[in-house]
């Protein structure tokens, strides 16, 4: 069909315009056409015209449709003779009625397919990956049933038997014929049966925003209904909104910093971003578990029992939450609650949320399962920083900790009413204000946050995760409250850690340091204790595999360290090793000469630089 801006007060009555919309097989597709045409003819002038026409076209299509349902049917050409809501469907050579579906063969009834009525009734197809899955209805007991389950099981008599757990009359005996009579019906009814746009994800699908745009339904993880449903609004915007803006002028950075965390979910893939952790600790009685609540209001049901969810699962159920959840924020309350598996990997689940993406798993037909991926924020809250917890510099580069001062609401009973009775009422109001400003203006917002927090001394990872965090709260403050209550650029700089204190090398350099001058000891010969080495001159010279077994217990690595404090003059090399060898104790051995104030030179002065820096009383 030619673009609506071309056709004209002829071109648009035209008989070929007619055809077009009732070729489309998808009803909501065909719908969305007579609108848009609709428009376009009012437009133009000729909307009642179009109208009539479009009124006589129908009137003709079903005519057609009911003359070939009374067509002649001969032995081979039957329809489904079921009581009930379903319409009839062709079926072929096949038998089918309230008595059950049978083959026929020559004339003769050859066997039984199914003991009870039962058809494919719509094709679900999965938007963003494509496969597709099957509603069928079947009647046992005079009761109608449906069931949504893969296109693969029910092409497949091995799979098929499956679904006599959900009361199908299907045996190894009779599959075979089963899964042919359902072929059958599917692709001989193919123009009748409805196609349904499916998601297993919600957020962006292209330009349009799950579960906003589009009139899909949810085909993924039953597990998961209940946090998908909760995914609506309810209640009323105005006093949602008030309630925020007079929460927002209480100047509370913990109020605004979730709340920008949660807006900031959506825009992470738009910028680009890796997801990231925003992990609001503090306190017992303070306001975290509120401040998740109006964080998630703004999507969501913020009730326990509905969207939030905590860490007292499995690592596997948590990817599959994080993919199902895609783009919106993934809430978990509570880091003290956790389940054993997931306490003893902590670090490893930080880094697997930040990865964006599930590990591969393989299924039982050796192929490998579709990747779980999403690009999101995660908001979590504790009694301790969610750092506390890991120990590399790699997964606490990917949290930005907020510390919870006390009592950040004067009424946190008053808030959690207001937000369990009015959410969901932001989350399409910001989408649509997204696409009103483009992803090219979003982007330069977010790069101008950027420069502003380039810092040497800062990790970039957390800037950027800060900078996208930023946008949000501009954006909503901008569009959503009107109130100028933005987080201010010495707010967010508050939560970046120093590159310094972030680096593996460094804090193993200091938790050797720790270890040297809490075990004086282990470098004093004349004492009965196990040798570590000996102290010298402001070095400590430590045997090879003492210092291996130090840095092992530390959770370093002996060879990266070695490295580094190579490149920073922290330690005594010898014919290009990194070790030395040196006499203690009057034996000849291989050890690892490390200085143990890198402040001091190889005169033992304090370095020049070190003065400069230090605050004296009189400035």
């Amino acid at each position: 069909m030619e673009p609506l801006i071309k056709l004209d007060k002829n071109s648009i009555l035209g008989e070929e315009i007619f055809v077009e919309i009732f070729d489309q097989e998808d009803e909501i597709a065909k719908a969305r056409m007579i609108l848009s045409l609709t428009d376009r003819a009012s437009e133009l002038g000729v909307k009642g015209k179009f109208e009539e026409l479009l009124k006589a076209y129908k009137k003709v299509d079903r005519e057609n449709k009911r003359k070939e349902r009374e067509k002649p049917i001969t032995m081979l050409e039957r329809w489904t003779n079921f009581d009930g809501p379903y319409d009839n469907m062709f079926c072929g050579a096949w038998l089918a009625g309230e008595d059950g579906i049978y083959a026929q063969n020559d004339s003769q009834i050859d066997s039984v397919a199914c003991y009870h009525p039962i058809l494919p009734v719509e094709r679900m197809k999965n938007m963003e990956t494509g496969e597709e899955q099957i509603k069928i209805a079947y009647k046992r007991n005079r009761i109608w049933n449906e069931i949504i389950v893969p296109k693969t099981m029910v092409t497949s008599a091995s799979k098929i038997v499956a679904l006599s757990g959900r009361g199908i009359s299907v045996t190894s005996e009779n599959a075979k014929l089963l899964v042919r009579y359902l072929s059958d019906v599917e692709n001989m009814n193919d123009s009748h049966i409805k196609v349904q746009y499916s998601t297993s994800k919600l957020g962006w699908i292209g330009e349009q925003f799950i579960p906003y745009d589009t009139d899909i339904v949810f085909d993924g993880d039953q597990r998961f209904r209940q946090a998908y449903d909760s995914v609506s609004a309810h209640g009323n915007w105005k006093l949602w909104q008030s309630h925020i803006l007079k929460l927002r002028k209480s100047g509370r950075v913990e109020i605004k910093f979730m709340m920008a965390a949660s807006f900031a979910s959506v825009l992470v893939s738009l910028l680009g971003g890796l997801p990231f952790i925003v992990d609001l600790w503090g306190e017992t009685e303070g306001g975290k578990t509120v401040s998740l609540m109006v964080a998630t209001s703004i999507w969501a049901n913020p009730d326990e029992s509905a969207y939030i969810g905590d860490f007292k699962t499995t690592e596997v159920a948590l990817e599959a939450k994080a993919d199902m959840l895609n783009h919106l924020p993934m809430v978990l309350d509570d880091t003290s609650k956790t389940s054993s598996r997931i306490r003893d990997n902590f670090e490893g689940i930080v880094y697997d949320l930040c990865s964006g993406k599930g590990k591969s798993r393989s299924n039982k037909d050796l192929g490998i399962n579709r990747e779980n991926r999403w690009k999101n924020c995660i908001l979590t809250n504790g009694e301790r920083p969610l750092n506390s917890y890991v120990s590399q510099g790699g997964a606490i580069n990917r949290i930005l900790e907020v510390e919870c001062g006390e009592h950040v609401f004067k009424d946190p009973q008053e808030t959690a009413e207001t937000v369990k009775k009015n959410y969901g009422l932001a989350g399409k109001r910001y989408i649509e204000a997204l696409k009103s400003l483009g992803v090219e203006e979003i982007r330069r917002i977010q790069k101008d946050f950027q420069t502003k927090l380039y810092d040497d001394e800062a990790m970039q990872k957390q800037s950027i995760s800060l900078a996208i965090l930023l946008t949000a709260d501009k954006i909503a403050t901008d569009c959503l409250f009107k109130d100028g209550q933005y987080i201010t650029l010495e707010e967010a700089k508050s939560v970046l850690i120093n590159k310094n204190d972030l680096s593996d090398n460094e804090r193993c350099y200091h938790y050797l340091q720790d270890k040297i001058a809490m075990n004086g000891q282990r470098f004093d010969i004349s004492t009965n204790a196990e040798q570590w080495g000996t102290l010298e001159d402001g070095y400590a010279i430590i045997y090879n595999q003492a210092f291996k077994e130090l840095c092992k217990n530390g959770g370093f690595s002996d060879k990266a360290f070695l490295s580094w404090a190579d490149r920073k003059n922290l330690i005594m090399t010898q014919g290009g090793r990194l070790t030395k060898v040196t006499r203690v104790n009057g034996d000849p051995k291989r050890c690892v000469v490390l200085k143990l104030n890198e402040n001091v030179d190889q005169d033992g002065f304090r370095k020049l630089e070190e003065y400069e820096q230090e605050e004296l009383p009189f400035k």
